[in-house]
């Protein structure tokens, strides 16, 4: 009766280790990811012109992976373009590559702040904000 019951607890544990294995592999493709830029020139008056060289710094690397942003000027006023077009608010843009340029020029004194927010093929989004006053500008990611 021992060795029966040997056997039946041996054949269970197999199966078991048999019924625990898979054989699909777990491929990552949603990466998490963070927006960065170069640093800004302090000062921005009506009509001065600025490049936002942005970076989308990876987690983990998956080539099919597409970025897209959009913007909305929450204060100020100015004109924001991408490979030498203008940006319309609030409609997404695609990203050709995780190094761009966008330029930005004032069209006015006041207070100014770009809000960006970027958005990955899977759907993951990250905000950046940029603010421009008459003496500094400051960032801030969120």
């Amino acid at each position: 009766m021992k060795k029966i019951l040997s056997y039946f607890l041996y054949t269970m544990l197999i199966a078991c280790i048999v019924c625990a294995c898979s054989d699909r592999l777990d491929i990552v493709r949603d990466y998490g990811y963070r927006v960065e830029t170069l640093p800004l020139p302090k000062k921005l008056v009506q009509g001065e012109t600025v490049n936002l060289e942005f970076s989308i710094v990876r987690e983990g690397y998956y080539s099919e992976t597409a970025y897209k942003f959009r913007y909305f000027q929450s204060e100020g006023e100015g004109i924001l373009t991408y490979r030498g077009k203008t940006v319309p608010v609030n409609r997404f843009q695609e990203i050709g590559s995780d190094n761009f340029v966008l330029t930005y020029q004032s069209r006015c004194d006041d207070q100014q702040q770009l809000d960006f927010v970027f958005e990955n093929s899977f759907g993951k989004r990250v905000e950046y904000t940029v603010a421009f006053s008459g003496e500094s500008v400051e960032e801030n990611e969120e």
